[in-house]
């Protein structure tokens, strides 16, 4: 007992403290099956800038959900559990979801409006309300797994050629031909990723098709180590979803997003895909796989192993890497004093390392193929834990949704260069640089965005 007195209390008391911050902050609020609906994106104007169907886009998707690839274990009726459990499988299982917004259904018309909204006075839940397992990808099935025997003689069937029709109905009838993915963080629910693809698709319009990736996160506070574990090891199957899409639809762009633990499996999955194809330049990788946009929001990947997928050439594989990181992110910062190491979403400087002479250089040679948003001076950016800012910060959502929709660069977006390195701040006038950066890109934005800006000015709306 001599040891745990003076500077060893202290140190010991300190841990005690930082893993109880770990398991009150974690990747996401207290695991339940329902999210309440985001902020709307600031640059949405509070509804004068909807880029919501004027009718309900349900009545004419094609799978009439969202998509969904999950290798948990499914639920028996036994279980607690509705629809899939927080165990691993072992293969990927392809499906759709039913979501519903609000305590009770509304009309598409109150629904279009009330998401809009920038200040809501209600909160309006998000939950999924029926789920259809299609069957599995049959790429997925290990060699040594006998599904046969698995499943007692009635094994799933393999879902892969439905589910590549889907994403293909679904483009057909879509202005962008993209295919979304996101991939969640550590200690959630299989309803989790399924309600916030949900909607950050609404948020998109319901352009292209967005595709709920679901891996076996465990919903407890201890579970960090394990889940951990589980977003390193399980990147196959993510590796191999990219590929069939890439093979069997007719996306023209794909793009992911990783949260918080899950980027350890995008980043994983993206180093698979690099050593898959070394040899082959970056252009003939993105004539393949046709991965524009990778983005890293949160992430809780150790600075080093990133360098060493990098090393492997993980830039190769994607057309542009856009990593978030934030000062006031208190969860990276529990994860670095359990690790001891620095974490890639962390700002650089202070507790998240200096920058070497080195990294400075490859950060300007690679810049067109990676850049760092600093979202600390984002409005909301530190709600709650300050991790979660992808969807609590308007600013920051924006930023997000309008890479994916237009693939502006940090400076078309009218983010603000620190240091001569591909490094972004938002400056105060975010919003307004953001509107003039669309209006050259969209003719239907400009439309409204000029008749916005001549009600400002009370000038008629037909001003150029």
């Amino acid at each position: 007992m001599k040891n745990i007195v003076g500077t060893d209390w202290s140190r010991f008391t300190k841990a005690t403290l930082l893993v109880g911050a770990l398991i009150l902050s974690g990747c996401a609020s207290v695991p339940v099956d329902q999210v309440e609906l985001m902020p709307a994106p600031d640059v949405y104007g509070d509804g004068i800038l909807n880029p919501l169907p004027q009718n309900s886009p349900f009545d004419e998707l094609p799978y009439k959900g969202i998509l969904y690839a999950t290798d948990r274990q499914p639920a028996t009726a036994e279980d607690p559990e509705k629809y899939y459990l927080n165990d691993r499988g072992r293969v990927l299982r392809l499906g759709v979801a039913n979501v519903e917004l609000g305590e009770k259904k509304f009309a598409w018309e109150k629904a279009r409006e009330i998401s809009m909204l920038k200040s809501r006075t209600d909160k309006y839940p998000l939950k999924v309300t029926g789920v259809d397992e299609w069957g599995v990808m049959g790429s997925t099935v290990p060699f040594f797994l006998d599904l046969d025997l698995e499943t007692n003689g009635n094994p799933p069937p393999d879902a892969t050629e439905r589910f590549a029709q889907a994403i293909n109905s679904q483009l057909d009838r879509s202005k962008r031909k993209h295919v979304y993915i996101f991939v969640h963080g550590y200690k959630v629910v299989y309803e989790y990723p399924v309600l916030v693809s949900a909607e950050l698709w609404h948020f998109l319009g319901y352009n292209g098709v967005f595709i709920a990736y679901a891996w076996p996160a465990t919903p407890s506070a201890f579970a960090y180590i394990k889940d951990s574990d589980t977003s390193a090891g399980f990147a196959r199957n993510l590796r191999l979803l990219l590929e069939m899409i890439a093979e069997k639809t007719d996306a023209t762009e794909v793009h992911i997003v990783g949260y918080s633990n899950g980027t350890r499996l995008v980043t994983r999955a993206m180093e698979q895909l690099a050593l898959i194809n070394q040899g082959k330049t970056a252009d003939e990788i993105y004539e393949k796989l046709r991965i524009r946009n990778v983005t890293l929001v949160g992430s809780d990947l150790d600075r080093g192993v990133f360098k060493s997928y990098v090393a492997d050439g993980l830039l190769n594989v994607s057309k542009h890497l856009t990593i978030y990181m934030s000062d006031k992110d208190k969860a990276l910062g529990v994860s670095q004093f359990l690790t001891n190491r620095q974490r890639v979403g962390q700002m650089f400087g202070e507790s998240g390392g200096e920058m070497t002479a080195s990294g400075r250089k490859a950060l300007v040679e690679y810049r067109d193929q990676i850049s760092f948003i600093n979202v600390s001076e984002a409005d909301s950016a530190e709600s709650g834990s300050g991790h979660g800012y992808f969807r609590s910060s308007p600013w920051a959502s924006s930023d997000v949704l309008m890479t994916l929709t237009y693939g502006l660069t940090p400076e078309q977006r009218g983010l603000v260069e620190q240091d001569g390195l591909p490094v972004y701040t938002f400056p105060p006038d975010y919003i307004s640089r953001l509107w003039a950066a669309i209006e050259k890109e969209d003719p239907e934005f400009a439309d409204a965005y000029r008749a916005l800006k001549a009600a400002e000015t009370g000038q008629t709306s037909s001003v150029e």
